[in-house]
This record gives structure tokens, C-alpha cells and sequence, in this order.
């Protein structure tokens, strides 16, 4: 099949479906998409970043307990579990992000959201730069002695964790406060914008 048999030339305007995607038209090779919205404003069936995210969150949190009680009771093997946990959760936290500013950008955010989803927006991307940061010195530590982890490390790796707390609360408040792309809350805003 061609794709001139999946255009639609009806009303002067060239519409291609693709599951839920529609390619508009095609003018001067670039392809304008309309993406039609679920019943959470969302082009696919759930919100992609609580999964990605969740599971940064456990990486982090676990690299943590590994090192605390790998340098309490010397154990370097778990020294090795959380640098391998620290270096995906690296890696998968910009996935998180790059899904959070989507998924927020397709939201219908009201005014009272608005100062939390900020905030939650600016520590997101601060937390992927630290959590760069703390993986290439936790590199670092780990050629110079798999055996021991420095005590300065564990006190930034507490700071790094209390931050990724203090963002999951924030997220958490987005969800269960202000029901960012939670059914009822995007159906209502929906009626109460006419749309």
C-alpha cells in the first residue's frame, strides 16, 4: 500500500490516521501532527513518567542503603551494587524528565499548580545534573579502592537522597492534590473550558 491511499482529501485537508496520532497535512515537507488526547490528556493509555521515575527513585534510594551499610559492616561487594544502581539511575532520570516536561506540557494546568509544578520541574533537572555528578565521583571512588567509600561521600549521598524525597513529595502533591492528568480533574477542566 501507498501512503496515498491512507490520505483523506476530504474538506481541502490531507488527514493520515495512525492509531492515535493524525498527521494533519504535509505542506513544504514538514508534517503538522494532531494528537488526540485519552481521558487523562494523554496520547497513550497512562502517564509514562511515574514509572520511569519510580524507578529512579528506588535505584537512588537503594545505592544508598548498599553504601550505608556496605561502610558499617564492610562489605565491599555492595560498594559494587550501588555504583551499578547509582550509573542506571544516572541514565534513567533524563528519560524521567524528558517524559515529566511532555506529560506537563500536555497538562491542563490551573493556577494554584502552577508555583508546585515549577518547583518539581526545576529539581527534576537539578537532580539529573547532581546525580551525574555524585555517579562520575562514585567512578572516581570506586578505581581508586573498591574496598571503602570516604565518609564525605556518604554525607553528600544522604543530601542527594533527601533531595530525590523532597521532589517525590513534590510529584506526589501534582498527583493527589492538583490530579495532574488524573481522569475526573482533566474531565472536569475540560467542561469547565467549554472544550
Amino acid at each position: 500500500m501507498s501512503l496515498g491511499e491512507f490520505i483523506d482529501h476530504s474538506n481541502g485537508r490531507e488527514h493520515i490516521n495512525l492509531y492515535s496520532c493524525t498527521v494533519l497535512s504535509i505542506e513544504m515537507g514538514i508534517i503538522v501532527f494532531d494528537f488526540s488526547l485519552n481521558s487523562k490528556g494523554l496520547p497513550y493509555p497512562d502517564p509514562m513518567h511515574p514509572i520511569v521515575v519510580h524507578f529512579v527513585i528506588a535505584m537512588v534510594f537503594f545505592s544508598f542503603c548498599c553504601d550505608l551499610i556496605g561502610y558499617f559492616n564492610r562489605q565491599h561487594r555492595l560498594f559494587e551494587v550501588s555504583f551499578w544502581n547509582l550509573l542506571v539511575a544516572s541514565i534513567a532520570i533524563f528519560v524521567a524528565v524528558i517524559l515529566g516536561q511532555f506529560e506537563a506540557g500536555l497538562a491542563n494546568i490551573y493556577t494554584a499548580a502552577q508555583p508546585t509544578l515549577n518547583l518539581h520541574t526545576m529539581t527534576g533537572w537539578l537532580l539529573a545534573g547532581l546525580l551525574v555528578i555524585v555517579t562520575a565521583w562514585r567512578l572516581i571512588i570506586r578505581t581508586r579502592s573498591s574496598l571503602r567509600i570516604p565518609a564525605i561521600y556518604l554525607g553528600t549521598s544522604t543530601c542527594l537522597s533527601i533531595l530525590v524525597f523532597f521532589q517525590m513529595m513534590l510529584g506526589s502533591r501534582l498527583v493527589w492534590i492538583y490530579g495532574l492528568h488524573v481522569q475526573p480533574v482533566v474531565e472536569s477542566m475540560k467542561q469547565g473550558s467549554g472544550q
